[in-house]
Protein backbone atom coordinates (compact mmCIF):
# COMPACT_ATOMS: atom_id res chain seq x y z
CA UNK A 1 0.00 0.00 0.00
CA UNK A 2 3.09 2.25 0.65
CA UNK A 3 3.90 2.54 -3.39
CA UNK A 4 0.47 3.46 -3.78
CA UNK A 5 0.31 6.21 -2.00
CA UNK A 6 4.01 7.96 -3.36
CA UNK A 7 3.83 11.21 -5.15
CA UNK A 8 3.94 11.44 -8.71
CA UNK A 9 3.00 8.54 -10.34
CA UNK A 10 4.43 7.86 -14.22
CA UNK A 11 2.53 10.34 -16.77
CA UNK A 12 2.22 13.64 -18.01
CA UNK A 13 3.10 17.02 -15.78
CA UNK A 14 3.74 21.02 -16.92
CA UNK A 15 7.04 20.34 -15.73
CA UNK A 16 9.12 18.25 -14.16
CA UNK A 17 11.94 18.67 -11.54
CA UNK A 18 14.65 16.08 -11.85
CA UNK A 19 16.57 16.14 -8.19
CA UNK A 20 16.26 16.87 -4.61
CA UNK A 21 19.17 18.85 -3.49
CA UNK A 22 18.95 22.12 -3.02
CA UNK A 23 18.38 23.31 -5.98
CA UNK A 24 15.70 21.12 -6.78
CA UNK A 25 13.85 21.53 -3.62
CA UNK A 26 14.12 25.49 -4.30
CA UNK A 27 12.41 25.41 -7.51
CA UNK A 28 9.79 22.93 -6.47
CA UNK A 29 8.85 25.74 -3.16
CA UNK A 30 9.45 28.76 -5.85
CA UNK A 31 7.22 27.13 -9.06
CA UNK A 32 4.50 26.43 -6.18
CA UNK A 33 4.41 29.89 -5.06
CA UNK A 34 3.58 30.64 -8.49
CA UNK A 35 0.58 28.29 -9.27
CA UNK A 36 2.98 26.11 -11.50
CA UNK A 37 1.79 21.99 -11.36
CA UNK A 38 5.01 20.22 -11.72
CA UNK A 39 6.46 17.20 -10.31
CA UNK A 40 10.18 16.24 -8.57
CA UNK A 41 11.37 13.10 -9.48
CA UNK A 42 14.96 12.02 -7.29
CA UNK A 43 16.90 8.72 -6.82
CA UNK A 44 17.56 9.41 -3.73
CA UNK A 45 15.82 8.37 -0.86
CA UNK A 46 15.58 11.51 0.81
CA UNK A 47 16.55 15.52 0.61
CA UNK A 48 20.23 16.23 0.93
CA UNK A 49 21.86 14.60 -2.05
CA UNK A 50 25.49 15.20 -2.10
CA UNK A 51 25.45 16.30 1.70
CA UNK A 52 25.15 12.43 2.78
CA UNK A 53 28.79 11.86 1.16
CA UNK A 54 30.76 15.18 0.68
CA UNK A 55 32.58 17.00 1.66
CA UNK A 56 34.67 14.04 2.57
CA UNK A 57 35.57 15.40 6.15
CA UNK A 58 32.24 16.45 6.97
CA UNK A 59 32.21 20.73 7.51
CA UNK A 60 30.73 22.59 4.36
CA UNK A 61 33.09 25.62 3.00
CA UNK A 62 30.07 27.79 3.44
CA UNK A 63 29.20 29.63 6.59
CA UNK A 64 25.92 30.76 8.51
CA UNK A 65 26.29 33.18 11.52
CA UNK A 66 24.26 32.63 14.18
CA UNK A 67 24.62 35.89 15.44
CA UNK A 68 24.73 38.86 13.06
CA UNK A 69 24.85 42.59 12.49
CA UNK A 70 20.91 41.95 11.69
CA UNK A 71 17.67 39.92 13.14
CA UNK A 72 17.82 36.55 12.22
CA UNK A 73 14.84 35.59 9.90
CA UNK A 74 14.89 39.13 8.35
CA UNK A 75 15.44 39.33 4.45
CA UNK A 76 18.96 40.93 4.95
CA UNK A 77 19.71 37.89 7.30
CA UNK A 78 20.25 36.11 4.00
CA UNK A 79 23.88 38.20 3.83
CA UNK A 80 24.99 35.72 6.82
CA UNK A 81 23.27 32.39 6.31
CA UNK A 82 24.53 31.18 3.02
CA UNK A 83 23.07 27.71 3.86
CA UNK A 84 18.66 28.08 4.23
CA UNK A 85 16.82 27.92 1.43
CA UNK A 86 14.47 30.93 0.74
CA UNK A 87 10.91 30.31 2.20
CA UNK A 88 8.28 32.68 2.78
CA UNK A 89 6.64 31.51 6.08
CA UNK A 90 8.61 32.53 9.52
CA UNK A 91 9.28 28.67 10.57
CA UNK A 92 10.94 28.33 6.97
CA UNK A 93 13.11 31.20 7.55
CA UNK A 94 16.82 30.59 8.11
CA UNK A 95 16.46 27.30 9.52
CA UNK A 96 20.31 26.11 9.23
CA UNK A 97 21.34 28.47 12.61
CA UNK A 98 18.84 26.25 14.39
CA UNK A 99 20.09 23.00 13.88
CA UNK A 100 23.94 24.08 14.71
CA UNK A 101 25.64 22.69 17.61
CA UNK A 102 27.82 26.26 17.75
CA UNK A 103 31.18 24.37 17.24
CA UNK A 104 31.45 26.06 13.84
CA UNK A 105 30.10 28.28 11.62
CA UNK A 106 30.20 25.97 8.88
CA UNK A 107 27.51 23.40 9.14
CA UNK A 108 27.93 20.07 9.00
CA UNK A 109 27.33 17.38 6.39
CA UNK A 110 24.83 16.11 8.81
CA UNK A 111 23.46 19.84 10.09
CA UNK A 112 23.05 20.86 6.10
CA UNK A 113 21.18 17.65 5.61
CA UNK A 114 18.83 17.80 8.59
CA UNK A 115 18.48 21.61 7.22
CA UNK A 116 17.28 20.59 4.04
CA UNK A 117 15.10 17.58 5.33
CA UNK A 118 13.33 20.33 7.52
CA UNK A 119 12.79 23.12 4.86
CA UNK A 120 11.24 20.19 2.50
CA UNK A 121 9.28 18.88 5.45
CA UNK A 122 7.57 22.32 6.75
CA UNK A 123 6.71 23.52 3.33
CA UNK A 124 5.27 20.34 2.47
CA UNK A 125 7.09 19.64 -0.54
CA UNK A 126 6.69 16.34 -2.34
CA UNK A 127 9.12 14.43 -3.82
CA UNK A 128 9.34 10.99 -5.80
CA UNK A 129 12.25 9.49 -3.79
CA UNK A 130 14.07 6.41 -4.94
CA UNK A 131 12.65 7.29 -8.82
CA UNK A 132 16.53 7.47 -10.74
CA UNK A 133 16.07 8.99 -13.97
CA UNK A 134 17.31 6.83 -16.29
CA UNK A 135 16.78 8.20 -20.50
CA UNK A 136 15.27 10.70 -22.11
CA UNK A 137 13.52 10.88 -25.64
CA UNK A 138 12.58 14.19 -27.40
CA UNK A 139 9.19 13.96 -29.17
CA UNK A 140 7.62 15.39 -31.79
CA UNK A 141 5.30 18.24 -30.73
CA UNK A 142 5.43 21.55 -30.38
CA UNK A 143 6.89 23.51 -28.05
CA UNK A 144 5.12 23.90 -24.71
CA UNK A 145 3.58 20.44 -25.08
CA UNK A 146 4.26 17.37 -24.12
CA UNK A 147 7.74 17.67 -25.68
CA UNK A 148 10.14 15.15 -23.29
CA UNK A 149 9.77 11.81 -22.31
CA UNK A 150 11.66 10.63 -18.91
CA UNK A 151 12.16 7.31 -18.18
CA UNK A 152 12.77 6.29 -14.84
CA UNK A 153 12.96 3.52 -12.63
CA UNK A 154 9.02 3.59 -11.77
CA UNK A 155 7.83 4.26 -15.36
CA UNK A 156 7.66 7.05 -18.10
CA UNK A 157 6.68 10.29 -17.57
CA UNK A 158 6.11 13.24 -20.55
CA UNK A 159 6.19 16.86 -19.64
CA UNK A 160 7.14 20.35 -22.00
CA UNK A 161 9.78 21.43 -19.13
CA UNK A 162 11.77 20.31 -18.05
CA UNK A 163 14.17 21.44 -15.11
CA UNK A 164 17.49 19.53 -14.67
CA UNK A 165 18.57 20.04 -10.56
CA UNK A 166 21.21 16.82 -10.64
CA UNK A 167 24.02 18.87 -9.62
CA UNK A 168 27.84 18.24 -11.09
CA UNK A 169 28.31 14.87 -8.94
CA UNK A 170 30.10 12.61 -11.82
CA UNK A 171 33.42 11.82 -10.36
CA UNK A 172 36.18 12.70 -13.20
CA UNK A 173 39.60 11.22 -13.55
CA UNK A 174 41.71 12.37 -16.61
CA UNK A 175 42.72 10.02 -18.96
CA UNK A 176 46.81 9.11 -18.64
CA UNK A 177 49.19 6.42 -18.41
CA UNK A 178 48.72 4.36 -15.66
CA UNK A 179 45.55 6.48 -14.19
CA UNK A 180 43.93 3.46 -13.55
CA UNK A 181 46.06 3.37 -10.29
CA UNK A 182 44.73 6.27 -9.14
CA UNK A 183 41.12 6.43 -7.14
CA UNK A 184 38.78 9.75 -6.88
CA UNK A 185 37.90 11.44 -4.13
CA UNK A 186 34.73 10.08 -3.90
CA UNK A 187 36.26 6.81 -3.40
CA UNK A 188 38.85 8.55 -0.36
CA UNK A 189 39.22 5.11 2.30
CA UNK A 190 38.52 6.67 6.05
CA UNK A 191 41.66 9.03 7.47
CA UNK A 192 42.97 6.49 9.70
CA UNK A 193 43.97 4.26 6.57
CA UNK A 194 46.10 6.35 5.34
CA UNK A 195 48.47 6.21 8.55
CA UNK A 196 51.93 6.41 7.75
CA UNK A 197 51.31 6.16 4.03
CA UNK A 198 52.55 8.48 1.13
CA UNK A 199 49.89 10.24 -0.49
CA UNK A 200 49.99 12.35 -3.31
CA UNK A 201 47.04 14.17 -4.69
CA UNK A 202 46.30 15.38 -8.01
CA UNK A 203 44.87 18.27 -8.22
CA UNK A 204 45.07 21.68 -6.24
CA UNK A 205 41.62 23.16 -6.01
CA UNK A 206 39.34 23.17 -2.39
CA UNK A 207 38.73 19.62 -2.66
CA UNK A 208 42.81 18.43 -2.76
CA UNK A 209 43.68 20.96 -0.54
CA UNK A 210 40.87 19.41 2.06
CA UNK A 211 42.10 15.97 1.35
CA UNK A 212 45.35 17.09 2.16
CA UNK A 213 44.21 19.12 5.16
CA UNK A 214 42.51 15.98 6.63
CA UNK A 215 45.35 13.91 5.96
CA UNK A 216 47.79 16.21 7.71
CA UNK A 217 47.74 14.24 11.31
CA UNK A 218 47.82 10.51 9.53
CA UNK A 219 49.49 10.27 6.27
CA UNK A 220 53.96 10.26 6.59
CA UNK A 221 53.62 12.24 3.30
CA UNK A 222 51.70 14.27 1.52
CA UNK A 223 52.26 15.69 -2.43
CA UNK A 224 49.53 18.26 -4.62
CA UNK A 225 50.54 18.44 -7.44
CA UNK A 226 48.96 19.99 -11.02
CA UNK A 227 49.97 21.70 -14.07
CA UNK A 228 49.33 25.24 -12.61
CA UNK A 229 50.27 27.17 -9.25
CA UNK A 230 47.65 27.14 -6.53
CA UNK A 231 45.16 29.81 -5.73
CA UNK A 232 44.21 30.73 -2.45
CA UNK A 233 40.85 32.77 -1.72
CA UNK A 234 42.85 35.39 0.64
CA UNK A 235 45.09 36.48 -3.01
CA UNK A 236 42.06 36.46 -5.22
CA UNK A 237 39.95 38.24 -2.90
CA UNK A 238 37.22 36.14 -3.73
CA UNK A 239 35.67 32.65 -3.47
CA UNK A 240 38.09 31.82 -6.22
CA UNK A 241 40.98 29.55 -4.85
CA UNK A 242 41.50 27.70 -2.19
CA UNK A 243 39.42 28.53 1.03
CA UNK A 244 41.68 29.84 3.88
CA UNK A 245 40.31 26.70 5.89
CA UNK A 246 42.16 24.54 3.70
CA UNK A 247 45.93 26.76 3.85
CA UNK A 248 47.43 24.22 6.97
CA UNK A 249 48.99 22.20 3.80
CA UNK A 250 49.97 25.40 2.28
CA UNK A 251 52.07 26.44 5.13
CA UNK A 252 53.16 23.17 5.77
CA UNK A 253 54.75 23.23 2.31
CA UNK A 254 56.24 26.59 2.84
CA UNK A 255 58.23 25.88 6.26
CA UNK A 256 59.04 22.52 4.97
CA UNK A 257 56.65 20.42 7.18
CA UNK A 258 56.18 17.21 5.19
CA UNK A 259 54.05 18.76 2.59
CA UNK A 260 55.50 19.44 -1.08
CA UNK A 261 53.22 21.32 -3.47
CA UNK A 262 54.61 21.30 -7.13
CA UNK A 263 53.63 22.52 -10.50
CA UNK A 264 53.53 19.85 -12.69
CA UNK A 265 51.89 17.41 -15.66
CA UNK A 266 51.67 13.48 -15.02
CA UNK A 267 53.35 11.45 -17.64
CA UNK A 268 52.79 8.62 -15.98
CA UNK A 269 51.72 6.40 -12.83
CA UNK A 270 53.82 2.81 -12.47
CA UNK A 271 53.33 -0.06 -10.49
CA UNK A 272 56.27 -1.63 -8.24
CA UNK A 273 55.99 -5.54 -7.98
CA UNK A 274 55.84 -4.04 -3.99
CA UNK A 275 52.79 -2.62 -4.63
CA UNK A 276 54.51 1.18 -4.07
CA UNK A 277 53.32 4.05 -7.17
CA UNK A 278 56.09 5.65 -9.27
CA UNK A 279 54.55 8.96 -10.42
CA UNK A 280 56.47 10.64 -13.35
CA UNK A 281 55.97 14.41 -13.63
CA UNK A 282 57.19 16.97 -15.94
CA UNK A 283 57.16 20.56 -14.02
CA UNK A 284 55.16 23.46 -15.53
CA UNK A 285 57.71 26.02 -13.53
CA UNK A 286 60.50 25.56 -15.12
CA UNK A 287 62.11 22.95 -13.35
CA UNK A 288 63.28 19.42 -14.55
CA UNK A 289 61.64 15.71 -14.50
CA UNK A 290 60.65 14.75 -11.27
CA UNK A 291 59.38 11.01 -10.29
CA UNK A 292 57.52 10.57 -7.02
CA UNK A 293 57.03 7.21 -4.88
CA UNK A 294 54.16 7.14 -3.51
CA UNK A 295 51.69 4.61 -1.53
CA UNK A 296 48.45 5.94 -2.73
CA UNK A 297 47.80 8.29 -5.78
CA UNK A 298 44.40 10.08 -4.89
CA UNK A 299 42.88 12.55 -8.05
CA UNK A 300 40.95 15.15 -6.64
CA UNK A 301 40.01 16.38 -10.52
CA UNK A 302 36.43 17.78 -9.89
CA UNK A 303 33.08 16.28 -11.05
CA UNK A 304 31.25 16.30 -14.42
CA UNK A 305 27.55 16.90 -14.72
CA UNK A 306 25.48 13.71 -14.99
CA UNK A 307 23.27 14.83 -17.70
CA UNK A 308 22.79 11.12 -19.08
CA UNK A 309 21.69 11.22 -22.84
CA UNK A 310 20.62 14.61 -22.89
CA UNK A 311 24.12 15.22 -25.25
CA UNK A 312 23.01 12.66 -27.73
CA UNK A 313 19.71 14.77 -27.69
CA UNK A 314 21.54 18.13 -28.67
CA UNK A 315 22.03 19.62 -25.58
CA UNK A 316 25.21 21.15 -26.08
CA UNK A 317 27.94 21.21 -23.27
CA UNK A 318 31.22 22.78 -22.47
CA UNK A 319 34.61 22.46 -20.65
CA UNK A 320 35.70 19.86 -18.54
CA UNK A 321 32.29 19.41 -16.25
CA UNK A 322 30.70 19.05 -19.64
CA UNK A 323 28.05 22.03 -18.42
CA UNK A 324 24.93 22.78 -20.59
CA UNK A 325 25.91 25.88 -22.90
CA UNK A 326 22.54 27.90 -21.79
CA UNK A 327 21.29 31.07 -21.92
CA UNK A 328 21.06 34.03 -18.76
CA UNK A 329 17.59 32.29 -18.04
CA UNK A 330 19.39 28.81 -17.55
CA UNK A 331 17.78 27.24 -20.80
CA UNK A 332 19.35 24.76 -22.94
CA UNK A 333 20.39 27.00 -26.17
CA UNK A 334 20.44 23.76 -28.60
CA UNK A 335 17.19 22.07 -26.72
CA UNK A 336 14.74 24.80 -25.43
CA UNK A 337 12.39 23.97 -22.82
CA UNK A 338 15.09 22.41 -21.05
CA UNK A 339 16.56 24.14 -17.69
CA UNK A 340 19.15 24.17 -15.36
CA UNK A 341 18.84 24.90 -11.59
CA UNK A 342 21.17 23.96 -8.64
CA UNK A 343 25.02 23.87 -8.80
CA UNK A 344 24.20 23.03 -13.04
CA UNK A 345 23.17 26.97 -12.76
CA UNK A 346 27.13 27.84 -13.07
CA UNK A 347 26.73 27.02 -16.68
CA UNK A 348 25.38 30.35 -17.06
CA UNK A 349 28.42 32.75 -16.79
CA UNK A 350 26.75 35.80 -16.84
CA UNK A 351 29.21 39.14 -17.32
CA UNK A 352 32.06 38.03 -15.54
CA UNK A 353 33.35 42.11 -15.93
CA UNK A 354 36.46 41.35 -13.47
CA UNK A 355 36.71 37.71 -14.47
CA UNK A 356 35.17 36.47 -11.06
CA UNK A 357 32.41 34.16 -11.74
CA UNK A 358 29.20 34.23 -9.70
CA UNK A 359 28.52 31.98 -6.65
CA UNK A 360 25.92 29.65 -8.70
CA UNK A 361 27.87 26.63 -7.86
CA UNK A 362 27.17 27.05 -3.81
CA UNK A 363 23.46 27.02 -2.22
CA UNK A 364 24.31 31.08 -1.41
CA UNK A 365 23.48 32.09 -5.00
CA UNK A 366 21.86 28.98 -6.77
CA UNK A 367 18.92 29.43 -4.15
CA UNK A 368 18.30 32.89 -5.85
CA UNK A 369 19.17 31.65 -9.58
CA UNK A 370 15.80 28.45 -8.59
CA UNK A 371 13.55 31.42 -7.55
CA UNK A 372 14.27 33.89 -10.63
CA UNK A 373 14.15 30.49 -12.54
CA UNK A 374 10.85 29.73 -11.48
CA UNK A 375 9.27 32.86 -12.07
CA UNK A 376 10.62 33.23 -15.46
CA UNK A 377 9.19 29.43 -16.00
CA UNK A 378 5.77 30.55 -14.80
CA UNK A 379 5.61 33.93 -17.47
CA UNK A 380 7.26 32.78 -20.60
CA UNK A 381 5.64 29.15 -20.33
CA UNK A 382 2.29 29.69 -18.90
CA UNK A 383 1.72 33.30 -18.99
CA UNK A 384 1.55 33.87 -15.15
CA UNK A 385 2.71 37.37 -15.07
CA UNK A 386 4.15 38.52 -12.21
CA UNK A 387 3.42 41.43 -10.27
CA UNK A 388 5.30 44.83 -10.90
CA UNK A 389 4.56 47.17 -8.14
CA UNK A 390 4.29 50.76 -8.46
CA UNK A 391 7.71 52.61 -6.55
CA UNK A 392 6.32 55.85 -5.78
CA UNK A 393 8.94 58.40 -7.74
CA UNK A 394 9.49 60.13 -4.43
CA UNK A 395 10.68 57.31 -2.63
CA UNK A 396 12.47 55.53 -5.37
CA UNK A 397 16.45 56.20 -4.09
CA UNK A 398 15.57 55.66 -0.05
CA UNK A 399 13.99 52.11 -1.62
CA UNK A 400 16.89 51.86 -3.84
CA UNK A 401 19.68 52.51 -1.40
CA UNK A 402 18.01 49.71 0.63
CA UNK A 403 18.19 47.04 -1.98
CA UNK A 404 21.90 47.92 -2.28
CA UNK A 405 22.31 48.01 1.57
CA UNK A 406 20.01 44.35 2.08
CA UNK A 407 19.21 43.07 -0.94
CA UNK A 408 20.52 39.98 -0.43
CA UNK A 409 20.22 39.02 -4.11
CA UNK A 410 22.75 41.59 -5.12
CA UNK A 411 25.22 40.73 -2.35
CA UNK A 412 25.45 36.48 -2.90
CA UNK A 413 25.27 37.44 -7.24
CA UNK A 414 27.89 40.41 -7.89
CA UNK A 415 27.73 41.44 -10.89
CA UNK A 416 25.28 38.66 -12.29
CA UNK A 417 21.74 39.24 -10.60
CA UNK A 418 20.18 42.69 -10.86
CA UNK A 419 17.17 44.91 -9.50
CA UNK A 420 15.25 46.26 -12.28
CA UNK A 421 13.50 49.69 -12.65
CA UNK A 422 11.38 50.36 -15.35
CA UNK A 423 9.65 54.11 -16.41
CA UNK A 424 6.30 53.51 -17.89
CA UNK A 425 5.67 56.28 -20.47
CA UNK A 426 4.31 58.88 -18.14
CA UNK A 427 7.13 58.42 -16.25
CA UNK A 428 6.31 56.40 -12.95
CA UNK A 429 7.89 53.36 -11.68
CA UNK A 430 7.52 49.92 -12.22
CA UNK A 431 9.45 47.27 -9.89
CA UNK A 432 10.39 44.65 -12.42
CA UNK A 433 12.24 42.21 -10.28
CA UNK A 434 15.28 40.53 -9.80
CA UNK A 435 16.76 39.81 -13.07
CA UNK A 436 19.69 38.42 -14.53
CA UNK A 437 22.33 41.40 -15.33
CA UNK A 438 23.41 39.59 -18.52
CA UNK A 439 19.37 39.54 -19.88
CA UNK A 440 19.18 43.12 -19.23
CA UNK A 441 22.24 44.55 -20.80
CA UNK A 442 21.53 42.67 -23.51
CA UNK A 443 17.87 43.28 -24.29
CA UNK A 444 16.32 46.45 -26.03
CA UNK A 445 13.66 47.69 -23.55
CA UNK A 446 11.93 50.34 -22.43
CA UNK A 447 13.57 53.31 -20.13
CA UNK A 448 14.75 51.33 -17.24
CA UNK A 449 17.24 51.34 -14.37
CA UNK A 450 19.21 48.58 -12.48
CA UNK A 451 21.67 48.04 -9.53
CA UNK A 452 23.68 45.55 -8.28
CA UNK A 453 26.98 44.80 -6.72
CA UNK A 454 29.97 44.10 -7.89
CA UNK A 455 33.58 43.02 -6.84
CA UNK A 456 36.56 42.98 -8.83
CA UNK A 457 39.09 41.35 -6.96
CA UNK A 458 40.81 44.20 -4.91
CA UNK A 459 38.87 43.09 -1.66
CA UNK A 460 36.25 45.94 -1.99
CA UNK A 461 32.47 45.19 -2.78
CA UNK A 462 30.90 48.18 -4.23
CA UNK A 463 27.70 49.28 -5.81
CA UNK A 464 26.93 50.03 -9.58
CA UNK A 465 23.87 51.56 -11.41
CA UNK A 466 22.77 51.10 -15.02
CA UNK A 467 20.52 53.31 -16.30
CA UNK A 468 18.82 52.87 -20.02
CA UNK A 469 17.51 55.58 -21.97
CA UNK A 470 16.34 55.90 -25.42
CA UNK A 471 18.31 52.33 -26.11
CA UNK A 472 21.22 53.82 -24.39
CA UNK A 473 23.18 52.31 -21.86
CA UNK A 474 25.12 54.03 -19.30
CA UNK A 475 26.90 52.61 -16.00
CA UNK A 476 28.14 55.02 -13.20
CA UNK A 477 30.19 52.87 -10.44
CA UNK A 478 29.86 53.75 -6.97
CA UNK A 479 32.96 54.44 -4.45
CA UNK A 480 32.93 51.24 -2.28
CA UNK A 481 32.36 51.73 1.54
CA UNK A 482 34.97 50.74 4.13
CA UNK A 483 32.51 49.23 6.42
CA UNK A 484 30.42 47.85 3.37
CA UNK A 485 27.38 50.14 4.00
CA UNK A 486 26.33 50.52 0.18
CA UNK A 487 23.32 53.12 1.07
CA UNK A 488 26.15 55.81 1.24
CA UNK A 489 25.37 59.80 0.30
CA UNK A 490 27.77 58.79 -3.05
CA UNK A 491 25.04 55.68 -3.60
CA UNK A 492 22.11 58.06 -3.20
CA UNK A 493 23.75 60.95 -5.39
CA UNK A 494 24.30 58.17 -8.52
CA UNK A 495 20.55 56.96 -7.99
CA UNK A 496 18.85 60.22 -7.53
CA UNK A 497 20.45 61.09 -10.68
CA UNK A 498 19.47 57.68 -12.88
CA UNK A 499 15.99 58.08 -11.38
CA UNK A 500 15.83 61.63 -12.66
CA UNK A 501 16.85 60.39 -16.26
CA UNK A 502 14.58 57.41 -16.47
CA UNK A 503 11.98 59.10 -15.80
CA UNK A 504 12.05 63.07 -17.74
CA UNK A 505 9.17 63.07 -19.78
Amino acid sequence: MAELTRPFPPGSYPVIVIGSGPGGLQVSYSLRQQGVRHAVLSADPAPGGMFRRWPFFQRLLSWTKPYAPVARGTRAYERYDWNSLLGEEDDTRAIAPTLMDGTSYFPSRPEMEANLAAFAERTALEVRYDCAWTATRLLDAPEGADRFEVETVDGTYTCGTLVMAVGVAQPYIPPGIGMEHAYHYADVRPAETYADRRVLIIGKQNSGFELANGLLPWARQLVLVSPSHAKLSVDTNSLVGVRARYVQPYEDNVLGGGVSILDAAIDRVERHDDGALAVSMRRTDGGGDILVEADDVISATGFVAPLLDLPALGVATFGASALPVVSPWWESKTVPGIFVAGTLGQAAKGLQRHGLPANSGAVHGARYNARVLAGHIARTRFGIEPPRPAIDRAHAVGWLATELADGPELFHQRGYLARLLTADPDGSLRDDGVQPLAHILDTDGPDALAITLEADGSGSIYPVVFTRRAGIVSERVIAPDPLGRHDTPDARAALTEAVDRITRV
